[in-house]
């Protein structure tokens, strides 16, 4: 089948990919020239683990192809709208990219496309750009709803093995097409789940802002642990032995970052006022979350009585989450801005994301150094902050971080360490709910 996707960002390079690895024949569109460039030339603009040997493969086996212009609409049985749709001010989710791609994609149109919303977009909006198509064209046209259900960091495998497949559309025959698109991702059993547009778009809020919600939970009940003296770390082993809880996203720590959760929460919280509606569960997850970003900082400046003016703090990852390099909205930058306005400086270290952080704290005149070996930051560091849950920073050699270390001391936002062997090691342990 040929489809056009429009966006290569995280969803839409990884859709364009994986429906190519799959013997479709795919255009990936975007306004940025060097970009397209790159991405013709095999290389990821994106970190993405397994998406650029993928890239490479298409491209060679002429699957994939990138451009900047919506030629390839013309033939395209569907057209994937995968462009972003961040918060706009009052935490509405901004769509002028959407209207803007759909502007330049109406010159393209044909007869019978499907106009499939990908972007993570506010109830009402599949129904909103078909009136606005309407009004702009002739073509007879189908909106469907095609919510993505991507973690960075796995979305390569969370496409090619999808739990779901929202289909949001009133039509059977652009179902059928849909579902025909999906059948080699579900060889085994079929997960196309067919609703309306509006459920669609909401299904994908839900999802992300009960996400949201038990990650802020968990962090809650960590701080209760802190002041109790009980365990954060044996407290989610027991309750998610429960089948109704379960494992996933019960991990405190500094708190959740990245392109989804931040905008999603703010988007349901917005579209809920227009209703006149208080979500109280939705609107307390983002203020827990608000303040788990510098939770570590105010045990840090307890520990120094206060006094953080001309320390400095090694930071071990700055992305929002491992096999990313995606610092939006990390904690990291919540941290760097804190101890900044403290007078401290910072040296981070990250396998992946560092040249992006780096960029970030020079736009924003953060104290912030990135060095190239994660020991080099520590190097008469006045402590070590950890607020990444990478692999390489989780069996450190304690005796070469100390002998590093001005002072001996460990903030570890992701509780990765065993209290016990580090407080052997000779250091001063602080970590999220775990009892020390």
């Amino acid at each position: 089948m040929k489809i056009s996707v429009v966006g290569t960002g995280y969803v839409g390079l990884v859709t364009g990919t994986c429906f190519a690895e799959m013997g479709n024949k795919v255009t990936c569109i975007d306004i940025d020239e060097n970009k397209v460039k790159m991405m013709r030339d095999g290389k990821s603009p994106i970190y993405e683990p397994g998406l650029e040997p993928m890239m490479r493969r298409n491209i060679d086996d002429k699957r994939i192809f990138f451009s900047t212009d919506y030629e390839s609409v013309k033939e395209a049985k569907a057209v994937f709208m995968a462009v972003g749709t961040p918060s706009g001010d009052d935490g509405s989710a901004d769509l002028k990219y959407v209207y803007a791609a759909l502007d330049s994609l109406i010159p393209y149109m044909r007869d019978g496309l499907i106009v499939v919303l990908k972007s993570t977009v506010p109830v009402g909006t599949g129904e909103n750009v078909k009136k606005y198509l309407s009004e702009k064209t002739d073509k007879k046209f189908i909106v469907v709803n095609n919510p993505e259900f991507l973690k960075e960091g796995s979305a390569v495998n969370d496409f090619m093995k999808p739990e779901r497949v929202i289909i949001g559309t009133d039509n059977d025959e652009a179902f059928k097409v849909m579902e025909e698109l999906y059948e080699p991702f579900n060889r085994q059993i079929s997960r196309t789940i067919q609703m309306s547009n509006l459920s669609a778009e909401m299904t994908k809020y839900s999802a992300n802002c009960f996400l949201a919600m038990k990650i802020s939970f968990m962090n809650e009940m960590a701080r209760l642990c802190d002041l109790t003296g009980a365990d954060v770390e044996e407290v989610r082993h027991g309750i998610s032995m429960d089948s109704r809880i379960g494992t996933k996203f019960l991990y405190p720590g500094p708190g959740y970052g990245g392109s989804c959760f931040p905008k999603d929460v703010k988007a349901l919280i917005h579209t809920a006022k227009k209703h006149d509606l208080d979500l109280k569960v939705i609107n307390a997850t983002e203020e827990v979350n608000d303040e788990q970003k510098t939770y570590m900082f105010q045990k840090i400046k307890k520990h120094f009585k206060g006094d953080l003016k001309g320390k400095t703090f090694a930071f071990w990852g700055v992305a929002f989450k491992a096999n990313t390099d995606d610092i939006r909205e990390t904690p990291a930058i919540y941290m760097a801005k804190a101890l900044t306005e403290a007078g401290a400086k910072v040296k981070f270290f990250d396998p992946v994301a560092d040249d992006n952080f780096e960029k970030y704290a020079n736009e924003h005149k953060l104290d912030a150094e990135k060095v190239e070996y994660k020991y080099d930051a520590c190097k008469g560091a006045d402590g070590l902050v950890v607020l990444t849950e990478w692999k390489e920073f989780r069996i450190p050699d304690f005796s070469e971080l100390k002998a590093a270390l001005k002072t001996p001391v460990i903030f570890d936002g992701r509780n990765l360490y065993k209290t016990s062997q580090v407080k052997e090691e000779g250091f001063d342990y602080y970590a999220v709910g775990k009892r020390i």
